[in-house]
């Protein structure tokens, strides 16, 4: 994340998606002003990613993915 060094009044919003579809998902926003300096995405927890990754291995093979 690149801050200007000029600017300290640098306002850090964190803007949740509240759909069941979106579940986990967030933006954390950095504004100077009305300006956006930076966007990051949260895209949250990967609950059917995971499932879908598990019935391909083996527990072992699995394992890195829940620890």
């Amino acid at each position: 994340m690149t801050v200007p060094d000029a600017r300290k009044d640098l306002l850090v919003v964190n803007m949740v998606l509240t759909t069941r579809q979106c579940m986990g998902s967030s933006t954390h926003c950095t504004l100077d002003g009305e300006d956006v300096i930076d966007c990051e995405p949260i895209l949250g927890y990967l609950h059917r990613g995971m499932e879908k990754i598990a019935e391909n291995r083996t527990i072992i093979q699995y394992l890195p993915y829940v620890t």
